[in-house]
């Protein structure tokens, strides 16, 4: 494996068609890392045993790909929602589930996936909506999903994840975040222009004004620790 150490966590250092690759290969859970989640792993130790013992932790924010590149490291970041839909394009005919989201927003990424992905094979879906996890554990479990993509958002998608594992351990499963947001058509994503000149998360901001709030301290303070790292 290529890894990298950033703040004490490894991350791994593949290129976007090595990283889908080895997660096809090596199943178990894939951590869509970005610098809030560093800043709840310094507040959750539960959390920080999450993520390292996560099979795959790839650099999903822009502020992780900088934070690598000042300690050295020549990587580019893969973004979760692309990486996640290339592996429904390599799973697609086999058995995938879906989970979280709104019940409207999950209806419409359902609908869109198999608009775009014919023949696609989704055998469970279910919103995010639920009080009992350990029913939903046993409903996708009957189900024997290949490749699991879970949006309801850092850190709980992480920790549904983590316990789904030791369920399920031969499928693959992914947090993505606001993926299906976007897969579903309600939310835009950012053009092009700022994808390529990083400014993804401040498109993002502009649209979702309260999304601020979650980059602003995070980002800065991440930069700010990974330069005392390097200067130590």
């Amino acid at each position: 494996m290529k890894r990298a150490k950033l703040l004490g966590l490894d991350i791994d250092v593949y290129s976007f068609d090595e990283a889908v690759e080895y997660a096809k290969k090596h199943k178990g859970q894939v951590v869509t890392i970005n610098p809030e989640m560093f800043e709840y792993v310094n507040k959750n130790p539960e959390f920080a045993d999450i993520i390292e013992n996560a099979e795959m932790v790839i650099p999903d924010g822009i502020g992780v790909q900088l934070g690598l590149r000042v300690m050295g490291y020549n990587v580019k970041r893969i973004p979760g929602i692309e990486f996640a839909k290339r592996l429904i394009s390599e799973f697609q005919s086999r058995p995938i589930a879906l989970i979280g989201a709104k019940p409207e927003i999950l209806s419409k990424t359902v609908k869109n996936l198999k608009s775009e992905f014919k023949g696609i094979n989704i055998v469970y879906a279910r919103d995010g909506y639920f009080d009992d996890p350990n029913l939903v554990f046993k409903e996708v479990s009957e189900q024997n999903p290949e490749l699991v993509l879970v949006a309801l958002g850092s850190p709980k998608q992480e920790e549904f994840i983590y316990k789904l594992k030791s369920i399920l351990p031969n499928a693959l499963m992914v947090g993505v975040g606001g993926s299906f947001d976007v897969w579903s058509g309600v939310v835009e994503r950012a053009p092009e222009i700022y994808q390529r000149l990083w400014l993804e998360w401040l498109y993002r901001a502009i649209k979702e004004p309260k999304r601020l709030k979650r980059i602003f301290p995070s980002l800065p303070l991440f930069i700010i620790q990974v330069l005392k790292e390097k200067w130590s």
